[in-house]
């Protein structure tokens, strides 16, 4: 955006709809809780070079361009949560907003409604990265789109643990690999590309950095197709990585982030190197499965796999709430072998492994399972038991 936009100042038009869904997605970004005022708001600058909504909380920024009729270059800063419900409430067709320096705020017209919302300090508001660094890669959207969807539920959610909150995102020659891990499951997608990249990287990136960035390449909200389908990823996007952030420029939307600090773990001497049972399975059969008798394991309690010849018999019981279990045909040749996942852990492992079939390999009950996809390859699932009994 040019420099010639002045703080304090802006006179534009643009549709409704559409300033509508550029909110949604800043009002994402934007600080809830924050000492500095400005961080909770969304910028709205307007130039020679167009319009642009721009929300950060210092970990994560967004840039995002968006269409429209400048009238007087400018920068405003308005709170992003009441910013968004003014618009939402506006009726639909042209919106006018224009900033009245004497009252510091804006006017927002729309048809006969009229708001007139007081502006934050744009003083406050941080200078926002562009789409450079050291080391970039450029990849189809639905490749990142779809490797993200593979590996991101792995990501630990404890604060206390910052390291495994992210996900570790390696790209080199023709493999774009991520790994994520809470401990307690492993997730690893490996996505070969068609044009091997000239350079490469490797950095933590939080998972909400990369959650983000789905919902970007799917169009500025990221919501379902009409048809019910999930809207498809669209376009490219360019990846730079500088010394402590990574940028994604998603056709000119620019989400930027911090990198995590810390050593990753060495999650390949996690993986045993053999298994003494490799069992495969219909994905949607076994999904249904677990999800049926996940019911019955209530309060933390495992589900528990018992294997015997010819069949598997996956059952929960939790005291006091009642009991459930229910048996599948498989190929299955060895010793009686009983063991326990967590539901939740054993079902995201088998959606996320995207395949029609997976092969379950397992060792002992104190041992880890390993799920990985039957015939696309190139994902692997890694999830500790729970002891029985306990």
């Amino acid at each position: 955006m040019s420099s010639t936009s002045e703080k304090g100042t802006i006179g534009l038009k643009i549709e409704r709809d559409l300033l509508l869904e550029g909110l949604q997605s800043a009002t994402r970004i934007a600080s809830s809780k924050t000492s500095i005022t400005a961080l909770s708001g969304v910028q709205l600058a307007a130039g020679p070079d167009g319009i642009e909504l721009r929300a950060t909380d210092l970990e994560l920024s967004l840039r995002l361009p968006l269409a429209g009729e400048v009238t007087s270059p400018g920068e405003v800063v308005l709170p992003a949560r009441l910013f968004t419900d003014v618009v939402r409430a506006l009726p639909a067709g042209q919106v006018t907003l224009k900033a009245r320096a004497s009252q510091q705020d804006v006017e927002i017209t729309s048809g006969s409604a009229t708001f007139d919302l007081k502006t934050l300090r744009a003083e406050d508001f941080p200078t926002l990265p562009q789409s450079s660094g050291d080391s970039v890669v450029v990849l189809p959207a639905e490749v990142l789109d779809a490797t993200i969807r593979r590996v991101e539920r792995a990501a630990s959610m404890d604060p206390s643990r910052p390291v495994l909150t992210g996900v570790l995102v390696q790209a080199e020659a023709s493999t774009l690999r991520m790994v994520a891990t809470d401990s307690y499951r492993l997730s690893v997608k490996e996505t070969t590309l068609e044009t091997p990249l000239t350079n490469g990287f490797e950095a933590n990136v939080p998972a909400r950095a990369l959650q983000e960035a789905v919902r970007l390449s799917k169009g500025t909200k990221g919501d379902p197709a009409a048809d019910g389908e999930e809207a498809p990823a669209k376009g490219s996007v360019r990846i730079a990585v500088q010394e402590n952030q990574i940028v994604f420029d998603l056709d000119g939307t620019v989400l930027a982030s911090r990198l995590i600090d810390g050593q990753f773990p060495k999650y390949k001497e996690l993986i045993p190197d053999k298994f003494d049972h490799e069992l495969k399975f219909n994905s949607a059969e076994l999904s249904d499965v677990v999800r049926r008798i996940s019911l019955l394991a209530q309060r933390t309690k495992p589900l528990t796999l018992s294997f015997e010849k010819g069949s598997l018999t996956i059952s929960a019981e939790t005291p006091d709430i009642g009991e459930a279990r229910e048996s599948i045909p498989i190929n299955y040749d060895g010793e009686a072998l009983e063991i326990g996942f967590n539901p939740d852990y054993l079902r995201d492992g088998i959606e996320s492994a995207g395949d029609e079939e997976i092969v379950l390999k397992l060792l002992t009950a104190n041992r880890p399972g390993l799920i990985e996809s039957g015939s696309e390859g190139g994902f692997l699932y890694l999830i500790m038991p729970i002891r029985l009994g306990s």
